[in-house]
């Protein structure tokens, strides 16, 4: 027997606080990755790994923050903690992924398809691989020509992302970013959702075992928002990334030339001979 699917149990509220995530975790990963091509090549890899986990998180909050919302008619939904897990780690891995390829290769075309890609199938991956770890009476069913149009949607979001990262430098650009960032996130999840069609098991009774919704999310979201939270206290507090790409550049550019210069007298300023000169002693 089909099973009445809701996504919206709670009305608006779990789809626009996901969005707010999606954008949250987009935001400060983007903006991690514009600041690891300002560094040297040290500090890179703490940067690209900074947005990874932030872009990561996001994604992840944002999936179970939307699935309190799902629900089946008459069959209580639980989830499996190992799986839940498994998938933030699939997500900031294979994110990882494609940050790393185009923060150290630049956004290149096969460096943005390939980092891309590799995102988007993460992304994808961590949300089915969430799918896999709910536990009902009843068996889910998938569309296949929406699972794959889910698929491109997460990598083409993916890739606009990415090319975002290192070409966008004013803040403001990078948040009108991050706004469509989140919007094709959750694009990208409820087009997955409408592909799920779930097959009830009239007869069966008792608990389908693993952790409910609520349970398992109040625990589970506190690790993720904190390291969300840190992240925009660094982005936040980081004056170079807060100049831009430009003013840094002239701040790096100054520095060098002093420090190459230790020791040594600066050299004095020609007078300007457009103003005119006082006698000594005036």
């Amino acid at each position: 027997m089909r099973g009445t699917v809701d996504g919206f149990s709670y009305g608006l509220v779990t789809p626009l606080v996901a969005y707010f995530m999606a954008c949250l975790g987009g935001a400060l990963g983007l903006r991690c990755t514009t600041r690891s091509l300002l560094v040297a090549d040290t500090w890179r890899a703490g940067w690209l790994a900074l947005g990874s986990a932030a872009i990561g998180s996001g994604i992840w909050t944002m999936h179970f923050i939307a699935m309190m919302g799902f629900s089946v008619e008459g069959v209580p939904v639980h989830y499996d903690k190992a799986l839940t897990f498994a998938s933030l780690g699939v997500a900031i891995v294979m994110v990882g992924i494609g940050v790393f390829i185009v923060g150290y290769k630049g956004a290149t075309g096969p460096a943005l398809f390939t980092g891309g890609t590799i995102t988007g199938l993460g992304v994808a991956t961590m949300h089915y691989l969430g799918m896999a770890g709910m536990r009902l009476h009843g068996t889910i069913e998938y569309n296949t020509f929406l699972v794959g149009a889910s698929v491109v949607i997460a990598m083409a979001a993916a890739t606009a992302a990415l090319w975002a990262a290192v070409q966008i430098r004013g803040i403001l650009w990078s948040l009108g970013a991050s706004l469509v960032m989140g919007l094709a996130v959750s694009g990208m999840h409820y087009m997955g959702m409408a592909a799920v069609s779930v097959r009830t098991h009239g007869g069966a009774t008792g608990s389908p075992g693993g952790e409910s919704a609520a349970g398992i999310l109040a625990p589970m979201m506190v690790g993720p928002l904190c390291f969300l939270l840190l992240a925009g206290v660094v982005v936040m507090f980081d004056p170079l990334l807060v100049m831009g790409r430009p003013d840094w550049r002239d701040a790096l550019e100054a520095e060098r030339e002093g420090r190459s210069r230790a020791g040594v007298p600066r050299p004095r300023r020609a007078p300007d001979r457009s103003l005119p000169r006082t006698p000594q002693g005036w």
